[in-house]
């Protein structure tokens, strides 16, 4: 099984040289020079690369000052208007806000290169491409899998077997449905109701075994903690039909890890004719620098409230009639709900 998806579902500071390469599957899709971080890394240059899992910053003069932002992180991304040293004053610049770990942080990315919206147009249609291709990464269950009894393909999906006669030993009766296994998951549903279903891609495969259960020899398969770890167990007749079934969706789980299909698809309308521009380029990585202690120190500069790590005290609010945050000084719930423009 391949290692552990962590690139579009953390928010990483200062991480090794090695944690900013790509692994399987992620590829470069826009990378812009002269983007400072504005929040945290105020008057450095540096260089932001727009991955199809993450955008990753990091300082030119000292890449060890780098940050690693997954989409699946992100809550909003907006145009404002920042104080930047490096342009000498106000600038537009693309505030992303993130949540990770039940802690809000806040990045500014400026771009020092003055008229140029590629550090927005860019960034804001990956996300969009990533947030409307979740079924090639997660899974889910009762989803609008299938319809008439066929399953609905994803754009770069391929279907490799259709296997009718499959339990799935959820309950203690079982309920008899049909496989269909792809290039990038395992679908089963019922054959009586084809919303009771789940979508299982081998991204979310811990393991495919073949075990006794209490329902006689079963296909297992269980999924990663991220995705729930659950256990799901299907049973298939003949023996011979449940091993050979077990074994291609071994093998097929296989091939995906070798070469991960995450389903984000984007091209920019101006390619890059250099594909060298569009890597992350090589640095010695000579110094070691023990950064566990400090780690707060270097988060607390883009906590989106303040410096604080807890939730505050509650307090009864009359105007929402049940209980909230208190409020910081001079807040007001109303004040809260309105949008200013810039």
């Amino acid at each position: 099984m391949a290692a552990e998806l962590w690139e579009d579902r953390q928010v990483r500071f200062d991480i090794p040289i090695s944690a900013m390469q790509l692994r399987p599957g992620e590829k470069i899709i826009d990378r812009l020079e002269a983007i400072e971080d504005t929040k945290g890394n105020n008057g450095d240059r540096g260089r932001l690369v727009v991955s199809n899992l993450r955008i990753i910053w990091h300082c030119i003069a000292m890449p060890r000052v780098n940050l690693s932002i997954g989409y699946s992180t992100i809550i909003n991304i907006t145009t404002k208007t920042a104080q930047s040293k490096s342009r000498g004053g106000g600038a537009s610049a693309m505030f992303v806000l993130t949540r990770f770990n039940n802690t809000r942080f806040e990045f500014i990315f400026t771009n020092l290169i003055p008229g140029s919206p590629r550090l927005f147009t860019s960034i804001i249609a990956v996300h969009r491409a990533y947030e409307t291709s979740k079924l090639y990464r997660d899974l889910k269950l009762r989803g609008a899998l299938i319809q008439n009894k066929n399953l609905n393909i994803l754009p770069l999906e391929q279907v490799y077997d259709k296997v009718a006669g499959v339990w799935n030993l959820s309950s203690d009766q079982g309920n008899l449905g049909t496989f269909f296994i792809t290039n990038v998951r395992v679908v089963w549903h019922a054959n009586l109701n084809e919303g009771f279903n789940v979508s299982i891609p081998y991204l979310q495969m811990k393991s495919v075994k073949v075990r006794d259960s209490k329902f006689g020899q079963a296909l297992v398969i269980e999924t990663s903690a991220s995705s729930g770890a659950y256990v799901l167990g299907f049973r298939l007749d003949p023996s011979e039909k449940l091993q050979e079934t077990a074994k291609q969706i071994v093998s097929l789980n296989k091939i995906y890890g070798n070469c991960p299909i995450f389903g984000i698809e984007f091209e920019l309308e101006e390619l890059v004719e250099d594909p060298d521009q569009l890597t992350i380029a090589p640095t010695q990585d000579d110094i070691e620098i023990e950064t566990v202690e400090g780690q707060g120190d270097v988060m607390a500069a883009y906590f989106a409230d303040g410096s604080k790590r807890t939730d505050g005290e509650p307090v009864y609010s009359p105007e929402l009639g049940l209980a909230i945050e208190k409020l910081k000084e001079g807040f007001t719930i109303k004040g809260l709900w309105e949008v200013i423009e810039q």
